[in-house]
């Protein structure tokens, strides 16, 4: 390491990327060897999950640290300039801090620029609140108020920011830079020279995805995905409904994988960079996305639902300097909220006030082969469009490393009021049925194990203050009714 007394941060986050889509987590389709050498140099994390699986509550939590459900946070949410960020706190500690990307947390629309109260503390500003076209985005630097298009691909671009960002790099000071990205976010789109490789190519699906051997996929047009929240409709209209540009479903997969192969080697050419400036080991490397992708499992598109393909998220850390090297996958479960201490955590950086997530450094750097919590807390809080998923009801879940226990109660929006207060809905042992195609939450066989998960749930509502309200279930009372 240099002089400096503490390392680089570098925080890589991608949009809607799940976890298994990378080829050091065993999809069979994509080729990710950068992420995959990064893994091997550092530490994968095999059951991390975002904890609101949607956009903007899972950002609030991984730049607050802070659960989504404390501010009821939702898809058009703005965040109060009071909130603090791993952004306040690096710069509070010396660090040049840097924010490039989607930002998503000021509601200000696509084409106009976040008001610096709302960018988070970070004093190299290069952002946007959000685009979802990656072949037409503009960002704006600090308080200029024009906007700077980017010529060509999106995550090209962002990486070239990163890049001159490292240009104007002084080495007296540390840095916490940020790339924000939105692929492989829809629409699936990517450069041609990363498609053209994937013209034809067989897939291989993932077994919870309901498509018909016998049938081929169909053209697929018409409404949006997002009506797809009635799962009675979902498997049919999966392949015969789509909102991407009329294409079928499999030539929408392969151009999913394509975004994620030109993300790969965009982060295989920043680390590059990082190595011609030597300062490779000494800069702590965190590559994680917001949320997953659900493609097609269990009939659906996209994120919000508690299954594996929408919580799960890649999580890989590399950090030679700080002892994160050593090339393990630890299965410990993580969350968003562990995100803010542990960029701390690599830092040696102290929190000043209470923070809910745990500092993942010790299990990277072998001091600790498990955390003291059992598991991690799941949510979906509020859906304010009303022909989206979860509209008029909740979830909340509770994921220990083998098993995942959710219940869903019906809000009625109109009134702000549960008009069912959340019941057992689903209990899945991730062990023995990884794709989560045999709920267990009414088979008498696991009753201890559900009686156990829900109090699980239950003790987790009550640790991070969590109202949500809970109907009695296998043997536990109720919390958060009435007449508690």
């Amino acid at each position: 390491m240099s002089e400096q007394s503490r390392g680089n941060v570098l925080f890589v986050l991608c949009d809607q990327m799940r976890r298994q889509a990378m080829s050091c987590a065993g999809d069979p389709n994509v080729s990710t060897p950068n992420l995959d050498a990064l893994a091997d140099d550092g530490v994968r994390f095999t059951n991390a999950s975002s904890t609101a699986p949607i956009c903007v509550p899972a950002r609030f939590s991984l730049l607050t640290g802070q659960h989504a459900h404390t501010r009821n946070a939702h898809h058009h949410w703005r965040m109060s300039p009071a909130e603090r960020t791993f952004g306040h706190a690096f710069a509070d500690n010396g660090y040049r801090t840097g924010y490039i990307g989607k930002w998503h947390l000021s509601d200000v629309g696509r084409s106009r620029p976040v008001p610096e109260r709302y960018r988070g503390g970070f004093d190299h500003w290069r952002g946007f609140e959000l685009k979802n076209d990656p072949f037409d985005t503009a960002y704006y630097t600090d308080d200029d108020p024009d906007p700077h298009p980017i010529d060509g691909y999106q995550t090209d671009g962002l990486f070239d920011l990163g890049v001159e960002f490292l240009d104007e790099y002084d080495d007296d000071d540390p840095f916490c830079l940020t790339i924000s990205v939105e692929p492989p976010h829809p629409p699936f789109v990517a450069p041609d020279q990363y498609l053209e490789p994937w013209e034809d190519r067989t897939l291989e699906l993932r077994p919870n995805v309901p498509y018909p051997a016998s049938t081929p996929p169909l053209n697929i047009v018409g409404e949006p995905y997002a009506q797809w929240g009635n799962r009675e409709r979902a498997t049919a209209e999966l392949y015969e409904r789509y909102d991407y540009h009329g294409e079928t479903f499999f030539e929408e997969m392969r151009k999913y994988y394509a975004m994620i192969e030109n993300l790969d080697e965009n982060v295989g050419r920043l680390i590059e960079e990082l190595e011609r400036r030597g300062i490779r080991d000494e800069t702590a490397i965190v590559f994680t996305s917001d949320h997953g992708e659900l493609l097609g499992s269990h009939g659906y598109m996209a994120k919000q639902h508690p299954y594996e393909e929408s919580v799960g998220v890649p999580l890989v850390v590399s950090y030679p300097d700080g002892g994160v090297d050593g090339g393990d996958a630890i299965s410990v479960p993580t969350c968003t909220e562990d995100i803010f201490p542990t960029l701390l955590g690599l830092a040696n950086i102290e929190a000043d006030h209470d923070l809910p997530g745990s500092d993942l450094t010790p299990l990277m750097r072998g001091d600790r082969s498990s955390l003291e919590r059992p598991g991690v807390l799941l949510e979906f809080v509020r859906e304010i469009r009303p022909h989206f998923p979860y509209h008029e009801e909740t979830w909340r879940g509770f994921r220990t490393e083998r098993y995942k226990y959710t219940v869903k109660g019906y809000d009625n929006m109109s009134v702000g009021a549960f008009t069912e207060w959340g019941n057992p809905w689903q209990l899945y042992d991730l062990e023995t049925d990884p794709y989560e195609r045999n709920n267990l939450v009414d088979d008498p066989d696991y009753e201890d194990v559900a009686r156990e998960m829900h109090g699980q749930l239950r003790e987790a509502l009550v640790r991070y203050d969590d109202q949500y309200a809970l109907a009695p279930a296998f043997g536990h009372e109720r919390l958060n009714t009435p007449d508690n």
